[in-house]
């Protein structure tokens, strides 16, 4: 059997690697709306022949393991044949939740197969539904929007332009969304043309090999972690605030039994679904599994489908994390993700508590904004708007370091959008966006603290908010202190109302909403000079035994 040199399998791990990177700037560079452009609300990845994801750019780890799935799908479903480009949303066919729409597109660099797939999933402001931006507090995923099978949109290289306009008529703002999917034709572009000159300089067969050898490293990389924890079982229960319906608590529950070089993990202590939107479907917690494993592995791994090889998982049905159709899902990939993160973490502090941080602010705050473009407040020819971003906060301290403040975390890692650009372009006004000071939880470490961000509405407008943490605080360890809850409040003539963390409402012109952000959660118990005082005394008054001779010490 052949064996791969290591140099040259560094090399093509970074010439991989960099496919998607560059396919990431010319999706930024080209994207239409702020969210793409400026948030960078998007992944790229590069996929060999059977769909497995062989690099990804540094993106969204919410997309990790998930983009596969959506590849995988439109493999399964489309006969792609060259030149072909096939978009997909379903979040019950790979995707995430439908304002992500993936771009999946073979290369055929030899035969009748493909060799590899380019891919690319972005963020869309709206895609349909009931509520503008489509994160609105649904019960079924027909009112998030319009859902997008795999469809073939390019054949033989030209874009069906129809098919395009007759998709996109449904959702809000058009023009907009037309112009983000030219982006991602674009990146896609890029992404063949770089694959397809690797294999003109190394061949098809060398660059095939490495790729495989690079996703046999990864696994050996996990396993090796793997071996380094103790064999067992490791439980952990956390909770969602509520799913935006009922009003009440939702466990995620789970147990890791750690088996050698392998790990089992079952989600058999969650919820069944509920009827708000926070039903995270499988690829979301494929993701999150994919994510905590990238992140205990200690040293540079390629990001790439050996991770999984080494993990099973057991999903209950028709679950919070396993969601069956027709259950709403738009808060399942960007909040419930959140949670099932932090479940992981908690589990894994039990084996593994010199690597485990506390639990960071464990929400996106995610803010969605529709309204008219009266008076031309959105550029010439924009009849209504929609904007969406979510919000950063504290990160969770940890054995040896403070939690960093006013960041995104875990599975979110998008900018923030910059005042200068959020009010170039909408009729909204920042009037007030700072670090939440005092809102990390204490300890021997520090969490990080929060964000205030508050927005005045120049016109009318629909407002939602899909957010956690604000009945459940984000847990500390070893003794650290828990973080701030979040707080969304509405200000309206100068009287103050404290909002749920999910809800949809109507806005007057000068009506001010104020975001704040959780803390992450502290590590380690401080102790008070008394306390410590009398530990001293202790240690002080106590006798050593051994090799020496036994002594014995008073403190005055």
């Amino acid at each position: 059997m052949r064996r791969p040199d290591l140099i040259a399998l560094e090399r093509y791990r970074n010439l991989l690697s960099s496919i998607p990177e560059e396919m990431g700037m010319v999706l930024m560079r080209t994207g239409y709306s702020p969210n793409i452009k400026e948030r960078r609300d998007f992944s790229c990845a590069v996929f060999d022949s059977n769909g497995d994801l062989v690099a990804q750019a540094a993106h969204l780890p919410v997309h990790l393991g998930s983009t596969p799935q959506s590849v995988k799908a439109a493999m399964t479903e489309v006969d792609m044949e060259k030149g072909d480009c096939v978009i997909l949303n379903d979040p019950y066919r790979g995707g995430t939740h439908l304002p992500d729409i993936t771009m999946v597109e073979p290369l055929f660099a030899g035969g009748d197969d493909p060799s590899f797939y380019v891919a690319n999933r972005a963020h869309h402001c709206d895609v349909g539904g009931r509520n503008p931006g489509s994160m609105g507090l649904a019960r079924c995923i027909e009112d998030e929007g319009v859902i997008i099978p795999p469809t073939r949109v390019k054949t033989g290289g030209e874009i069906r332009y129809e098919t395009l306009k007759r998709m996109i008529s449904r959702m809000r703002n058009p023009e907009e969304r037309m112009g983000d999917l030219k982006a991602q034709f674009a990146a896609n572009s890029v992404g063949r043309r770089r694959l397809l000159e690797l294999v003109r300089k190394y061949s098809l067969e060398e660059v095939k090999f490495y790729m495989g050898a690079l996703l046999d490293h990864s696994e050996r990389m996990v396993r090796s972690l793997i071996s380094g924890i103790p064999d067992g079982r490791y439980e952990a229960i956390d909770h969602m605030d509520d799913d935006g319906i009922t009003g009440e608590k939702i466990p995620i529950g789970i147990s890791i039994t750690v088996s050698g070089e392998s790990i089992h993990v079952d989600f058999h202590g969650s919820s069944p679904q509920v009827p708000g939107s926070i039903n995270a479907v499988r690829a979301v917690t494929l993701s999150a599994v994919f994510y905590v494993l990238r992140c205990l592995v200690e040293g540079d791994i390629p990001t790439n489908s050996g991770i999984f090889r080494p993990i099973h998982l057991s999903l209950p049905p028709a679950s919070v994390v396993n969601a069956s159709r027709p259950a709403a899902v738009a808060a399942g990939n960007v909040e419930t993700s959140q949670r099932i993160t932090d479940v992981l973490l908690l589990a894994f502090s039990g084996a593994l508590p010199e690597m485990v941080p506390a639990a960071s602010q464990g929400t996106m705050n995610n803010v969605t904004v529709g309204g008219s473009c009266s008076g031309g407040a959105c550029g010439e020819g924009k009849e209504e708007y929609t904007y969406y971003e979510t919000i950063g906060g504290g990160s969770g301290a940890g054995p040896g370091w403070n939690g960093e403040s006013a960041v995104h975390s875990h599975m979110t890692n998008t900018l923030n959008t910059p005042i200068e650009a959020l009010e170039h372009v909408y009729p909204i006004r920042v009037t007030r966006y700072a670090v939440r000071r005092g809102s990390g939880g204490t300890g021997i470490y520090r969490g990080g603290d929060g964000i205030v961000r508050e927005y005045e509405f120049l016109d009318d407008a629909e407002v939602t908010m899909l957010s956690e943490r604000r009945r459940i605080a984000p847990w500390g360890l070893q003794g650290g202190e828990d973080g701030e809850r979040g707080r969304n409040v509405l200000i309206r003539d100068g009287r103050e109302t404290v909002l749920p963390g999910k809800v949809n409402l109507k806005v007057r012109k000068g009506d001010r909403v104020r975001i704040e952000t959780p803390g992450g959660g502290g590590y380690g118990r401080r102790r008070d000079p008394a306390e410590c005082l009398s530990m001293a005394v202790q240690d002080v008054g106590s006798v050593w035994t051994g090799t020496k001779k036994e002594q014995s010490f008073s403190f005055i």
